[in-house]
């Protein structure tokens, strides 16, 4: 038996064997590295289990007393969330050797002007959308609810809980999966499957519908283009907190078909659907789809566009 027939693979056997490494090595890698889906498939295992574990520990914390979740078990939940979340793409980032600013959040900018820019455009935003529907007789004021001290208890309390809640639903639909879904299918595309799927879990709070449904999907698109044009989450995470904020405590009115306890009046939405959004809330409103594309109006003259379509969003 000569050398090469035995140690030594012929050329008609490393030609057969071409296929099948090329078809493994196309299946896990392109020329970014892993493909997109095997790391979003890493990213959802290691949130579940980040958040499976102090769920399990503090679950008799976060059961909802008489079926109604409480603000405090809220809080727990949004906060555990954004940590599991945060903390996942953290060891993505470590995974795939990439700075973890490029998910949306980086350290650079954090809580800085575009945050605080973000928090008076949503606020004027929920402003001029009541005050539309009151000048239309939807909306009453009705007096206060709350009293002295405890104003400013509450206030201070769903400002620092909506700012959680900006954080975790702006980078679980805006942050690492927008980024990495981006890389497989593009920017756009991508946005407009997540912001679908925004829509969809809205679903599930009581009160809300197929239109505020509709709603929530348009201003996830309206978060797309602002992440798009300013590079980063900052701005978009201040104008959805402070949107909420406006909506729970300040006019106390729903917020995506949910009423929570501790808002400032003791206001009612009164008259049509269409005007006042029904069960949802100002969101369904008409006037909300139309303050959203006056909004993508703005966020497009303030914000122009400096980087090429193919490229992806970077820290700013």
């Amino acid at each position: 038996m000569d050398e090469e027939s035995f140690g030594t693979p012929t050329r008609t056997q490393k030609a057969g064997d071409q296929p099948a490494h090329d078809f493994f090595r196309n299946l896990f890698l392109n020329k970014h590295g892993l493909r997109a889906g095997w790391r979003l498939a890493i990213f959802g295992a290691l949130v579940l289990v980040l958040r499976s574990i102090p769920f399990f520990v503090l679950r008799d914390f976060l059961r909802p007393p008489r079926g109604v979740f409480s603000p405090r078990s809220l809080f727990l939940v949004e906060a555990l969330s954004f940590c599991a979340v945060f903390v996942a793409a953290m060891i993505m980032a470590r995974i795939e050797n990439r700075p973890f600013g490029v998910y949306g959040l980086p350290t650079r900018g954090a809580f800085g002007k575009r945050f605080w820019q973000g928090c008076l455009l949503g606020l004027c935003e929920v402003s001029a959308l009541i005050g539309l529907i009151a000048a239309f007789g939807g909306y009453s004021f009705s007096g206060l609810a709350l009293h002295g001290g405890t104003i400013a208890r509450w206030a201070l309390f769903w400002l620092v809980f909506f700012i959680v809640v900006g954080l975790f639903e702006e980078f679980l639909f805006r942050g690492y999966v927008q980024y990495t879904l981006a890389d497989g299918i593009g920017f756009w595309p991508a946005a407009v499957l997540l912001s679908a799927g925004f829509g969809w879990v809205h679903l599930g709070n009581p009160g809300e519908g197929l239109v505020g449904a509709a709603s929530v999907v348009m201003c996830g698109l309206l978060f797309a283009l602002t992440l798009r044009r300013t590079g980063n989450l900052w701005f978009t995470v201040g104008m959805h907190a402070s949107f909420d904020f406006g909506e729970t405590f300040l006019y106390s009115v729903p917020n995506s078909g949910i009423i929570l306890d501790g808002h400032l009046s003791n206001a009612t939405l009164h008259g049509a659907a269409w005007l006042t959004g029904g069960t949802v809330g100002p969101e369904g409103s008409v006037f909300s789809f139309l303050l959203m594309a006056i909004l993508a109006l703005v966020i497009h003259l303030l914000f122009p566009a400096k980087r090429s379509e193919t490229e992806k969003f970077l820290p700013a």
